[in-house]
């Protein structure tokens, strides 16, 4: 319901002060997060032959994911998303088993099947001692049990803890298809009727806030959670959400699932929630990346700059549990590289599903859940290699700029097929441009803009020098369909990352060839950006 939203709008502000929000929250900015579905990630026997049926437990655990950190680490990241830690339902259903976590039945018990206390407690301590931020996933809009898909669903309250009483959850109602947008239903109604009744609980109930607010308080403290990702949060009333993050003491999270901006941004104006998954980009990302146009993707950020109070405090990425994985759209390699480099490089923080390393190109849910160790883990995919070296150059940037992670992104150019933008301060930024042309992509080269006049720079993917021309423009020479990534060299020094790269290894050598040499040659400056096609 949103007839308390304009009496809320004058206390929201007050919502987060006085937990030391604000440190949390310039922290978080500074990481990058792997999503880890437990039952998917490892098994703590480490095999990687195990047979895995998609609607099915698959044997994942904490352990399993603490002995393999290194490879998550070794990527770059710097925090970790897991699944949700509370004891699930363990009834098989026509929608399968509770594999993923999100079937909640007694909030203070962990769930068994991801492993024992103590080996939650071990991996906690073992990401403390990586300096690895841990994102706990939690469920705050219903809680699970079997249904026989013959609606009303026929619920035992009883066997929830702690809401053991019909009094605690809303009546039974199914959200419509134009429920969807109408806030009293598709916060009042339950959802996802089939296999499993998801009674929605009432979240203006006085023992339920209560109750929810001292359980995360419980969960956060005695685990030491660095952070959450509230699940379905558009999903519970406004007035529910800031008094629980307030309760956690930490950064969060919350799931808005929608393209549009004023629906998406409220729940920040209103101080509803720090943060959410950045939707507007992602639906623009897909589209300009199949067949859509990069014009668009620059639309939806600069109204979300305008819209929105912190675009930094939101989460980049082009693939999660609940959608289809990237690949299964788009195959093509080099468009996949370009989508790693927007989501890593991008204003706000980087937010990386496991097996998007590994080009997982699973369709909708179950089958965007694969296990990551049919993967082998394999270091040398060509993802993974871009993963890691543009997490090395993010977190290098943030480690030479105190600024970074709060300057927002100048876009240089945008059309059709490229984007291209600076991010930080000069002698440290890093510029990058991305398109969607695909490996069969044509020769071509580029006159951008972000650097000093007569800069030394270095093209970090392919390791190559170059150097910006008196206007601090930087020839970028295109070929099949790749991303362009650029820094200053001196920013370089002391890093290992490209080595000591010197002018043996000029980029316009593995370019697309001198320009002015060229046959058919076609120039058009726009802007000062300037494109040269090579027939």
């Amino acid at each position: 319901m949103r007839a308390s939203l304009f009496s809320l709008a004058g206390v929201a502000s007050l919502a987060f002060s006085g937990l030391g929000l604000a440190a949390d929250i310039e922290e978080w900015k500074t990481r990058s997060v792997y999503q880890v579905m437990i039952d998917r990630y490892a098994r703590t026997d480490g095999s990687i032959d195990h047979e895995c049926q998609a609607h099915e437990f698959c044997g994942g655990t904490w352990r399993g994911l603490m002995n393999k950190l290194d490879y998550i680490q070794d990527m770059g990241f710097t925090a970790i998303q897991i699944s949700p830690l509370n004891k699930n339902m363990e009834e098989q259903t026509s929608a399968g088993d509770a594999y993923h976590g999100y079937w909640t039945t007694d909030l203070y018990a962990l769930n068994d099947k991801f492993g024992t206390e103590k080996d939650f407690k071990d991996l906690v301590a073992e990401l403390k001692k990586r300096d690895i931020y841990l994102m706990a996933d939690v469920v705050v809009n219903h809680m699970a049990q079997k249904f026989d898909n013959k609606p009303p669903p026929k619920v035992d309250f009883s066997k929830f803890n702690p809401f053991n009483d019909e009094k605690y959850f809303h009546p039974y109602c199914n959200v419509t298809e134009q429920g969807w947008l109408n806030a009293t239903e598709y916060q009042d109604c339950w959802l996802y009727p089939y296999g499993v009744a998801l009674a929605d609980l009432d979240t203006r109930n006085p023992f339920v806030i209560k109750e929810m607010n001292s359980w995360i308080k419980g969960l956060v403290s005695n685990y030491s959670i660095d952070g959450l990702r509230i699940d379905a949060a558009k999903h519970v009333n406004d007035e529910f959400l800031p008094e629980f993050v307030k309760s956690s003491g930490v950064f969060a999270w919350g799931e808005v699932l929608t393209g549009e901006p004023e629906d998406f941004c409220r729940y920040q104006t209103l101080n509803l929630l720090p943060g959410m998954p950045n939707y507007l980009d992602y639906y623009k990302l897909i589209s300009s990346f199949n067949g859509g146009s990069f014009e668009d993707l620059a639309r939806i950020k600069k109204e979300a700059i305008n819209t929105c109070n912190d675009t930094f405090a939101l989460g980049t990425f082009v693939e999660n549990h609940d959608m289809p994985r990237f690949a299964n759209k788009n195959s093509d390699m080099a468009i996949a590289k370009n989508a790693m480099t927007y989501v890593i490089l991008n204003d706000g923080v980087p937010t990386v599903y496991q097996g998007q390393e590994q080009h997982f190109d699973g369709f909708e849910t179950p089958h965007n859940r694969e296990p990551l160790w049919q993967s082998g883990y394999d270091k040398e995919s060509p993802l993974y290699k871009l993963t890691s070296t543009l997490n090395k150059v993010r977190n290098n940037a943030i480690k030479l700029d105190k600024e970074y992670v709060n300057t927002a992104s100048e876009i240089l150019w945008a059309d059709n097929n490229h984007f291209c933008t600076k991010k930080g301060s000069y002698g440290s930024q890093i510029v990058y441009c991305i398109n969607n042309q695909s490996s069969k992509g044509p020769k071509y080269e580029l006159s951008v803009g972000g650097f000093q006049g007569e800069e030394q720079v270095v093209e970090v993917l392919s390791c190559k020098s170059n150097k910006a021309g008196i206007t601090g423009n930087v020839t970028m020479y295109m070929n099949n369909g790749s991303p362009k990534v650029y820094v200053p060299a001196g920013a370089l020094k002391g890093t290992g990352i490209c080595g000591e790269t010197t002018e043996d290894s000029y980029e316009a050598d593995s370019g697309a060839g001198v320009a002015g040499a060229a046959t058919g040659l076609l120039t058009a400056a726009i802007f000062g950006w300037t494109v040269m096609f090579l027939a």
